[in-house]
């Protein structure tokens, strides 16, 4: 058995370059040897674990759909919306939720309080992510690349 304590998984910080995008994030199944680059189902966990805390104000990363991935939420703490394809919907501490490939999702953060929510997504090899609000794909096969019909950056077209 792997066993690690949250006080010992280090918290990756990062916001976009105009504050609209970010979060703070702790890698559960990397700190237990999640491997994404490996195709060995020994060290790619069958599914990704990772603790996300969003600031006010702040969305946890631009619109977008998964074509083979799967995503489950839990919100921990705070409040926030969450938009789909039929609108925007509240939730709140102990409200969970799951996207199906294909499902455009957003998680934001309208509260006065961090939203932290826990993310549960399997691993499918060869995935890629679509953008609706800027027309963009993201390859990660053979290697990763955002494009829209010429390599381009992550957050071009969303700020």
């Amino acid at each position: 058995m792997q066993k690690i304590n949250l006080s010992e998984i280090p918290v990756n910080e990062w916001l976009s370059p105009k504050g609209k995008f970010g979060s703070s994030d702790q890698e559960v199944s990397i700190a237990l040897g999640l491997d994404l680059e490996s195709n060995d189902v020994r060290k790619r966990h069958p599914f990704d674990v990772t603790i996300s805390r969003v600031r006010p104000g702040v969305a946890l990363c631009p619109y977008h759909s998964h074509s083979a991935q799967w995503e489950f939420y839990t919100v921990i703490s705070g409040r926030g919306r969450v938009r789909d394809e039929a609108g925007f919907t509240d939730v709140v501490a102990g409200d969970s939720f799951i996207f199906q490939p294909g499902e455009a999702h957003q998680i934001l953060n309208d509260g006065p309080d961090d939203l932290v929510i826990t993310i549960v997504a399997d691993n499918p090899v060869g995935e890629t992510c679509y953008y609706p609000d800027s027309q963009k794909w993201q390859v990660r096969s053979p290697v990763d690349r955002v494009i829209r019909g010429e390599a381009v950056a992550y957050l071009d077209g969303e700020e």
